[in-house]
């Protein structure tokens, strides 16, 4: 290696430290273990930046970030639209599939495919790159980015068209997982194209933009919901993503994304991605994530619980779930879940944590909208509004963890005081009744949102820090699909629970409604004051469904407390010794390259 390469690539190792150590919380530094440090201490190289004049790269990065605020929106805005979308379809017993935003296994495999073929390259070289983000491996570093990318997009608007032509829950329900497909695309294949266009501290600053709009999607979402349900369709609230989407697209296509290094040929890219599939780990979990959440949806509302149908499908989950951890097992580190990474306490810690906090807040958002539409009688739009507390104390508190970690280095107390917070404001949440006044719900919400906003991130900067740099992007793939897929079997859980616990008291009291269960139930939460006109035998109905809610509640509590277990394997670290340590063996291996340029050319 000559003199001058050395000297660059010390240069943008020093600029790669600045920019990191600027960045937002969320950014934060990463650092090999101990069997990682001769790596570490050689060369550091860089992946290089394209060349973009600075209009061509806001012209990019416009759309790019973009997709982060339709993302965060998307999974926002359907929960004050539920309950009209239950009325007209007459399917209340669907709400848990309504948040099927997010292919969990499919994100987990973009997120994972060619990552070894990534650690090979760099392997053959001898080098291990600073910041892995470089080498993120999905899809998107292996073909055309740009290209790749667009046709995600473009799958997300056909699932967001599905959603709003549905002429029955079961096509809603399509859609929305088509769209999770595009979003599963989207999400990774954004921070790639950050990754390749922009120095490292741009990186930091145009993904804190990134993180802040999408934060901003998820605060307006349930209130844009709610107006457009009001005032035009619920159907306009996935209506909306196409006129946005056609600006990015149009965008992406002008502009064209060069490459920060030379693709492979597509048809080698292919072969060398279908054989690192797993596929057979893949045909095994999907299955058995079907049956278990067709399981617990059947259960009590198609068919009793005790029926061949739901046990055959919770047994057969099961089953296929052993299999599946079988064929991982004798798959080693070709497996979908390798199962060296899984006895790593920070990584299942972290899985495990994110997963209960991502549950937990979208437990609340969806049944809160239908408290307020149901039983509160609220419009759409006043139901988004009476949201607020739980909205804008979330992201509050998401913000100002972040921001305090990064200053005081320690991200455990935020985590479990977070937890702790947030069971005591769901067993608050647990209290509301048709007669609660506004002061205690929006105290109740507040309680819940701040709790959820300190906890909110930790997980994530955990392993950031914690876990050798090498296994980070495939650390924080297990940690993204564990996320997704609790926020996924969670929402069923608490459907299974409304479902189940309002046909029980509907029930105990039809004689005094005198409307039948499974009508008031088929009526929708929006359908129900049309149905019962008696002020008496409504008050029953209202009461009845407020107790249910309160029940979903005591769901949320029972996971802020996992998530609160889980929050103790992260460990009781100080991330700027971490960061230090990091820059402290970078710096060193550079420096000591650039005296003895030719050791490991």
């Amino acid at each position: 290696m000559s003199e001058e390469s050395s000297s660059r690539n010390g240069k943008e190792g020093q600029d790669e430290q600045a920019g990191s150590a600027a960045g937002p919380p969320f950014q934060a530094q990463r650092h090999g273990s101990s069997k990682d440090k001769d790596a570490s201490s050689d060369d550091v190289p860089q992946i290089s930046q394209p060349g973009l004049s600075r209009t061509a790269r806001v012209l990019v990065l416009v759309p790019v970030i973009l997709t982060y605020f339709l993302w965060f929106l998307d999974l926002a805005v359907v929960s004050t639209a539920t309950p009209a979308i239950t009325s007209e379809f007459n399917s209340i017993v669907d709400v848990g599939w309504y948040a099927w935003q997010r292919s969990p296994a499919i994100q987990y495999r973009l997120l994972t495919v060619d990552f070894r073929q990534a650690l090979s390259f760099v392997s053959h070289q001898g080098k291990l790159t600073q910041d892995i983000r470089a080498s993120w491996s999905d899809p998107h570093t292996n073909t055309a980015m740009q290209w790749t990318f667009l046709i995600f997009f473009f799958i997300f608007e056909v699932g967001s068209v599905l959603c709003g032509a549905a002429q029955s829950s079961a096509m809603f329900i399509v859609g929305r997982a088509v769209a999770g497909i595009g979003c599963s695309g989207i999400s990774t294949g954004a921070l790639t194209i950050i990754t390749a266009i922009l120095p490292g501290k741009a990186q930091a600053q145009v993904l804190g933009i990134a993180q802040g709009l999408g934060q901003l999607g998820l605060a307006i979402g349930p209130i844009l919901g709610g107006a457009f349900t009001e005032y035009v369709s619920w159907r306009w609230c996935f209506y909306i993503n196409l006129p946005v989407g056609a600006v990015v697209g149009v965008l992406l296509v002008l502009f064209r994304i060069p490459e920060s290094e030379p693709k492979k040929p597509a048809r080698e890219v292919l072969g060398t991605a279908v054989k690192s599939l797993d596929l057979p780990g893949f045909a095994l979990i999907c299955p058995a994530v079907t049956m278990l959440l067709l399981g617990l949806q059947f259960g009590g509302n198609e068919h009793p619980w005790n029926s061949s149908v739901v046990i055959g499908l919770i047994v057969g989950a099961a089953a296929t779930f052993v299999s599946f951890l079988f064929w991982e097992r004798r798959q080693g580190d070709e497996a979908m879940v390798p199962f060296a990474l899984l006895t790593d306490k920070v990584i299942w810690s972290a899985a495990g944590n994110m997963a209960f906090v991502l549950a937990s807040i979208l437990v609340a958002d969806f049944y809160l909208a239908i408290y307020f539409q149901a039983v509160n009688n609220d419009s759409p739009l006043m139901s988004g509004v009476h949201l607020l507390p739980t909205c804008l104390s979330l992201v509050l508190f998401t913000i100002i963890s972040g921001v305090m970690i990064e200053k005081l280095g320690y991200y455990l107390p935020w985590t479990l005081s977070g937890s702790a917070i947030s069971a005591i404001g769901y067993g608050l949440l647990s209290l509301l009744s048709p007669t609660t006044p506004a002061a205690k719900w929006i105290g109740y919400q507040v309680f819940y949102g701040v709790g959820s906003g300190c906890t909110a991130i930790a997980g994530y900067i955990a392993v950031q820090n914690l876990v050798p740099a090498a296994q980070i992007p495939t650390a924080m793939a297990i940690v993204i699909f564990c996320q997704g897929m609790g926020g996924t079997v969670f929402l069923i859980v608490a459907n299974a629970v409304f479902s189940n616990s309002l046909r029980h008291l509907l029930r105990s009291q039809s004689s005094k409604i005198g409307v039948a269960p499974d009508v008031i139930v088929a009526a929708g939460a929006r359908g129900l004051r049309q149905l019962i006109p008696g002020s008496e035998q409504l008050a029953i109905a209202l009461q009845a469904y407020a107790d249910s809610i309160d029940n979903v509640m005591y769901v949320g509590v029972g996971v802020a407390c996992v998530a609160f277990a889980f929050a103790w394997g992260l460990g009781f670290k100080d991330v700027r010794r971490e960061k230090a340590k990091s820059n402290a063996q970078t710096t060193g291996g550079v420096e000591a390259k650039e005296k003895n340029p030719e050791a490991g050319s």
